[in-house]
């Protein structure tokens, strides 16, 4: 069994809980509220610019060219690509540039990506991998769901997503990072790999967090009078 194979296995009640939220089955049928997608596009607009740095670090820390390049690829298809999906969508949305580069992140995405980069800047390349894993392969995974969804694809609101999530060029992107944790896992001592699943884990978990901080608008909490 690969690497991957295992993770999943050995955390499939984490891993498909992602699946089965609410946001996701709701975005697949068309039903979810429209606030709901756009209070996650402005969330997720401001996650994606620290997970593109991910890809830098990971450009950084590779120690092969080839390596070094598709971790630049990566992170020029997030800079240009998912991040202009997401600015095409505020527009549809009703949400100006202003408003979209001004937005403060959720304590959620604060930290989900705070701790991403925390093992990215500390850890190994393998360590960063695992991290940055669950949302490229997580994404690829409900997008094609999704797809098989009739009519999901065609919606007039969540179709773009939908299309961009289950298309051939992002599987292309999910699939590399898949390849490179499983060769990166190879030789790895116990502890090293125990390591990786928990950093696995961690993402995964805060995958489900993002999807449940987005379906209720979970902000900071107010400020109360202690009078």
């Amino acid at each position: 069994m690969k690497f991957t194979e295992h993770l999943v296995d050995k955390y499939k009640r984490e891993w498909r809980q992602n699946f089965t939220h609410p946001f996701v089955q709701e975005l697949g049928s068309g039903t979810l509220d429209k606030e709901k997608f756009r209070f996650y596009m402005i969330q997720d607009y401001l996650y994606l610019i620290d997970y593109a740095r991910l890809f830098a670090l990971g450009a950084m820390k590779a120690d092969d060219l080839a390596t070094m390049g598709k971790f630049a690829a990566l992170l020029d298809s997030t800079l240009s690509g998912e991040m202009s999906l997401h600015r095409t969508y505020a527009a549809q949305f009703g949400i100006s540039r202003q408003e979209l580069e001004e937005a403060k992140p959720s304590p959620v995405t604060l930290a989900y990506s705070h701790y991403m980069l925390h093992v990215a800047q500390k850890g190994t390349l393998a360590e960063l991998t695992a991290a940055l894993l669950p949302c490229a392969w997580s994404y690829w995974e409900i997008g094609k769901e999704l797809n098989a969804i009739p009519g999901a694809a065609d919606h007039e609101f969540y179709g773009e997503w939908v299309r961009s999530y289950s298309s051939d060029e992002f599987g292309s992107h999910a699939l590399w990072c898949i390849e490179l944790m499983d060769r990166l896992a190879e030789g790895k001592s116990d502890a090293e790999l125990a390591r990786l699943e928990e950093i696995f884990l961690n993402t995964t978990r805060y995958e489900y967090m993002f999807w449940d901080m987005s379906y209720n608008g979970q902000m900071w909490p107010e400020a109360t009078d202690s009078k």
